[in-house]
């Protein structure tokens, strides 16, 4: 039973950390802007998915934020919010949310003579609970099936996550044979030797007993 619970911990831990990792690396896509707005939101129980206030601004459940309208390949919609991360999370050091805003503007197209770009960002879009990604960088590309290259910052990070987690988790493994598995095995063997002793007090008590009779 222990282990199955350990299991269920160790799976929901790993499903957060992926959840995360999910959320917070850049994604690219390939779309055209149809126009870029400005609305004031009230941030509600989504607060976690927008960034944090703007640098020099009051904090508040109400702000404008700045949004940039595209269209995908497939003919799709996709809003995305266009705000400064700062330095809070995750760490993307932002700050040039009203120059990108204005390079949408100049990059804005439409349908029937459609100016391809690639937007990089971080975060889901969610109609149900408001939650939109958040716009970084914007670059011109020849059209919808353009190279947009590999994602070598995604590759990389993921690759030195996985061998820094596996460099602990072989510092771990060795760590508990050397030092706490002895222990444990100590406590277990001095748990039996206290579970034999009373055992063979209970019988003596009980022979005792039997011989006052």
């Amino acid at each position: 039973m222990l282990g199955i619970v350990k299991w269920v911990i160790t799976g929901l831990f790993w499903g957060l950390v992926l959840l995360m990792l999910y959320y917070t690396l850049p994604q690219r896509d390939v779309v055209y802007i149809t126009g870029v707005e400005v609305k004031r939101e009230d941030l509600g129980q989504n607060a976690l998915f927008w960034a944090s206030p703007p640098s020099g601004t009051a904090a508040g459940t109400s702000r404008d934020v700045r949004f940039i309208d595209t269209v995908q390949p497939n003919g799709s919609v996709k809003v995305y919010r266009n705000e400064d991360t700062g330095w809070s999370w995750p760490p993307y050091f932002k700050v040039n949310a009203a120059n990108l805003q204005a390079q949408a503007r100049a990059l804005s197209s439409t349908t029937a003579d459609p100016n391809w770009v690639m937007i990089r960002s971080y975060g889901w879009r969610v109609e149900f609970f408001t939650i939109y990604p958040n716009a970084l960088a914007l670059r011109e590309v020849e059209g919808p099936e353009a190279d947009i290259g590999l994602p070598w910052f995604n590759i990389i990070f993921l690759t030195s996550f996985a061998l820094i987690v596996g460099a602990l988790h072989v510092r771990w493994r060795r760590f508990k044979a050397r030092r706490l598995d002895p222990v444990g095995e100590a406590i277990e063997d001095r748990m039996d030797m206290t579970g034999e002793a009373i055992s063979r007090n209970v019988r003596g008590m009980r022979r005792w007993w039997r011989g006052q009779g």
